[in-house]
């Protein structure tokens, strides 16, 4: 899923970014005497061996123009002699002076996502030299430090659980309308009372809340889709609670008519229903609150 690499990138960048950033450092040098091509081709060559997974590695020069370039993709085509001063790897990093961690972007030799890492290469009275940078998949950057979940076993299966669950949940969605309005449909308009009416509403109201859990479980739990950008804020929790807290608020409703109608004397308990419904919205607001908070 797209979405969900993204998501994981844009939590992990920092990480990924100190982690790249320890690799070239470690193994490229810097603002030293006759740092040569030959020096940075061997720099590659040791990462290699770190980055088991990558598209390819190249050189700029000073001026942004690519002068060598290596690829595991056969049959790729380079582009050696290119200008890409106007590249964010480029001209960030030597803007500012240090490694360079670019956004995801289709990649040119196999259309897939990627990123690239990029360092500026200074001679020892500060002069840029080259900029290095390199290539690699965005699955394969997540699968390198282990946060992407979506390609283990483990992963793929607890999404197959999660859906499986996000089904079920939405087969009593579709069950609890059916009940809700077969009383409508199969009787006399003269034959419907007020009790029918409230269990009607109740089951209808249920089936709406449930599938509105089912859409929010499904796209958080599944697709990694989250409209809540506030950290630690569950979008499924917060939909989860108000189901509950719909169901109650329209028990306590119709208890209200029954016993107002049938028996005045045990309307109480409706009021402690709706006391207890009042705690939940206050608790659930606290959580949101705290949430966006934290």
């Amino acid at each position: 899923m797209i979405i969900k690499e993204l998501e994981e990138f844009r939590v992990n960048r920092q990480k990924i970014r100190a982690y790249l950033c320890y690799i070239f450092t470690r193994n490229f040098p810097n603002y030293l005497e006759d740092i040569s091509l030959e020096i940075l081709e061997l720099g590659f060559e040791k990462i290699s061996h770190e980055l088991l997974r990558y598209d390819a590695f190249y050189i700029l020069d000073k001026n942004g123009y690519q002068i060598k370039s290596k690829s595991k993709l056969k049959g790729s085509d380079m582009g050696d002699g290119l200008n890409r001063s106007l590249r964010s790897y480029y001209y960030n990093a030597v803007r500012e002076k240090r490694c360079y961690l670019s956004e995801p972007y289709p990649s040119s030799l196999n259309g897939e996502l990627c990123v690239t890492i990029s360092m500026p290469i200074y001679d020892i009275n500060k002069e840029l030299l080259y900029v290095v940078c390199a290539d690699i998949g965005l699955v394969d950057i997540l699968r390198l430090l282990g946060k992407n979940s979506m390609f283990s076993w483990f992963g793929r299966l607890s999404r197959f659980s999660y859906a499986t669950l996000a089904l079920s949940l939405f087969c009593v969605a579709i069950i609890l309308f059916y009940l809700g309005i077969k009383s409508l449909i199969f009787n006399s308009l003269h034959l419907i009372n007020a009790t029918q009416m409230f269990e009607s509403t109740i089951l209808l109201t249920l089936s709406l809340a449930i599938l509105d859990l089912v859409k929010a479980f499904f796209e958080e739990e599944v697709l990694g889709v989250s409209n809540n950008k506030e950290k630690g804020l569950s979008k499924t929790m917060v939909k989860f609670i108000a189901s509950i807290i719909i169901a109650l608020a329209i028990e306590s409703l119709m208890l209200v008519f029954k016993f107002a109608m049938t028996s005045p004397s045990e309307i109480i308990y409706a009021v402690y229903l709706i006391v207890a419904v009042s705690i939940l919205i206050v608790g659930l607001s606290f959580y949101i609150y705290m949430s966006r908070k934290v």
